[in-house]
């Protein structure tokens, strides 16, 4: 029985590790993309772009680590069944039932992990994410400029563009700024710049060596001027203090709010390690293979059931928060009904094998 248990818990941890890092690299790879794209119009800076793909994928663990763990007991208990090991262990008098204790041996310390990423350190990731993100959109307009591309100024009054930037010594390479004041367009053109801050704390971006047309708009009469330095005020811009969202509040916040947005913020994550020991049980049933039905039917009913699993639980957490169920039915109510699903299918292949020995 130990040789059983320690093969089957080594094959789960090798299935797992390769699961995950699957899932962590698709993950990553498309959060990195869509950072990258906000980093290239300038919502972000590129340095920033690593930042928030770290804090962003910790915020994404608890769910990998659940579909981890389900997709890892389900392929290894599959290829069992495929490649008639579970034959020999039904023949040696093991049931079903022997499978539960070494899938538990596994599951229980990722699920401890994913209740301590969910409840606690999920939380100060979106918290440490979201203060990023209002610090890049509390920027002034100059610091938003990103080399290469043109950047319009939060009042819509003014364009800048920069070729490049030597953050080393603080300057601009090729300067255009474009703005209107008093219906009239005025263009500056200058080869370098530089940010100044006085002894008061203004901001200024200096322009050498520039020129600078004014004019009116669909006529013919332009100003231009020639300048060797050239200063323009950057406008301070107010900090806005944005509230914190559900998901940023550490869980002992949520305990104490009677907020119900707070009560299905709870409901989720308290529900994401419940739902993965669920799953990870449920997973010993579904692992069945049956030749004539085909290989791949059990892991399209899994693959359903973990889709519908997921979606009611969020479905729980919205009507939570609109105050259409309570915290306790839309939190064991779910659980429960699985639990029932897991009891059901248990019994069903029990009665199988049973009716398979009878008539052996």
């Amino acid at each position: 029985m130990k040789i059983f248990g320690k093969s089957l818990v080594r094959e789960f941890t090798s299935t797992a590790v390769a699961a995950f890092i699957v899932l962590l690299g698709i993950t990553v790879t498309t959060q990195l993309v869509r950072f990258l794209g906000l980093a290239a119009g300038g919502s972000i800076t590129f340095t920033g772009v690593f930042a928030l793909l770290a804090f962003t994928s910790f915020n994404y663990l608890p769910v990998l680590l659940s579909l981890t763990l389900f997709i890892a007991v389900l392929m290894s208990l599959t290829r069992c069944y495929r490649d008639s090991e579970m034959i020999v262990w039904f023949s040696s008098g093991l049931s079903l039932t022997a499978w539960i204790r070494p899938v538990l041996t596994f599951a229980v310390p990722i699920v401890i992990l994913i209740a301590l990423l969910s409840l606690l350190l999920s939380p100060w990731a979106i918290t440490k994410s979201e203060e990023f993100r209002d610090y890049m959109d509390n920027r002034d307009d100059v610091s938003r400029v990103t080399p290469g591309t043109f950047r319009e100024s939060k009042q819509s009054e003014r364009v800048f563009f920069v070729e490049s930037v030597n953050e080393g010594e603080n300057m601009v390479a090729n300067v255009f700024v474009s703005s209107t004041q008093h219906s009239k367009t005025g263009v500056m053109v200058a080869k370098r710049g530089f940010l100044q801050t006085v002894d008061n704390g203004d901001r200024f971006l200096v322009l050498l060596n520039g020129r600078r047309y004014e004019g009116m708009p669909g006529t013919t009469e332009y100003k231009i001027s020639e300048f060797e330095r050239y200063a323009m005020r950057i406008d301070a811009h107010e900090i806005k203090a944005s509230t914190p969202s559900a998901k940023s509040l550490p869980t002992h916040d949520l305990l104490r709010s009677p907020n119900p947005v707070y009560r299905g913020e709870l409901a989720w994550r308290i529900g994401l390690p419940l739902s993965a020991l669920v799953l990870a049980l449920l997973a010993i049933p579904l692992s069945f293979v049956n030749p004539r039905a085909g290989r791949s039917l059990n892991l399209v009913l899994a693959v359903l059931i973990y889709m519908i699993y997921n979606n009611v639980l969020s479905i729980a957490q919205a009507w939570i928060a609109q105050q259409r169920i309570s915290l306790p039915l839309g939190l064991w109510g779910v659980h429960a009904m699985m639990l029932l699903i897991l009891v059901v299918m248990f019994f069903r292949r029990l009665t199988l094998f049973s009716i398979f020995r009878y008539l052996k």
